[in-house]
């Protein structure tokens, strides 16, 4: 401090009391949420194989020992990932007239979250759920397929065949999304030139493939999402019993 009294006046007016010159705005507390939102940035902005421990450490400007303290390893911030998303989840109140819409229109947000951080889906599809917001969409779908008379086996079944379909499917689609940024990635392709080379394949060893190359590459934006999710829900509808008579039946006159 100066020793002159005119100077030391002079050092207080050019700062507040109490406000050193040289002080450093202090850190933020590492915190889950804190962490989540990291992982969050790093997968919107690097995509999931960006994602470690040490990336997120240093988005947050801390060494990963930091994280620690938080998580126990990369796994658990997959399932934070899952939750966070899943806590955009907006569920309906079980309608037994129209749980098979509410059915696609949940799993079309979960879809539509996943689809936002580039293969974000495959966290779902290696972690068991025990977040609690992933549990309390878990929890919703299926009071939705109970309210529409599906047996309880039934709808446990179903709930992981439709999530395994919806992570698959965001997956899938991140995977194209990410190769057409890249022009070297040729085997990404239109549907027009998918119809030209099916169409000009060997007609002795691919005849349907040619006839039907029309069909195999048609639907547009998520139509194909939508036409899987009613194929596995309006199957549950049906008559498990008579089905399983009649694949013990066909099973009997193969052997």
């Amino acid at each position: 401090m100066p020793s002159d009294p005119r100077q030391r006046r002079a050092a207080r007016h050019a700062q507040p009391a109490g406000e050193p010159a040289a002080a450093s705005p202090r850190k933020k507390p590492i915190t889950v949420d804190r962490i989540t939102d990291a992982a969050l940035q790093v997968v919107a902005g690097e995509g999931y194989d960006a994602l470690t421990i040490r990336r997120v450490a240093a988005v947050l400007g801390t060494g990963p020992s930091s994280l620690y303290a938080h998580i126990v390893s990369k796994e658990d911030i997959d399932d934070l990932l899952v939750g966070r998303l899943c806590s955009e989840v907006v569920l309906p109140e079980p309608d037994p007239a129209t749980w098979r819409k509410q059915i696609l229109d949940v799993y079309a947000q979960i879809r539509d979250q996943y689809l936002k951080y580039p293969g974000v889906s495959r966290a779902a599809l290696g972690v068991v759920p025990t977040n609690l917001s992933t549990l309390r969409v878990r929890e919703g779908l299926l009071a939705i397929l109970l309210a529409g008379g599906i047996k309880p086996q039934s709808a446990a079944w179903a709930l992981d065949a439709l999530s395994l379909y919806v992570s698959a499917y965001a997956l899938e689609q991140s995977l194209v999304q990410q190769r057409r940024k890249h022009p070297d990635q040729e085997w990404v392709l239109g549907r027009e030139e998918l119809i030209r080379r099916f169409t000009a394949l060997p007609a002795d060893t691919f005849p349907q493939t040619r006839r039907y190359a029309a069909e195999l590459t048609s639907g547009t934006g998520h139509d194909r999402f939508e036409f899987i999710l009613g194929l596995i829900m309006d199957n549950l509808t049906q008559p498990r019993d008579a089905w399983q008579r009649e694949v013990r039946h066909g099973g009997h006159q193969n052997s």
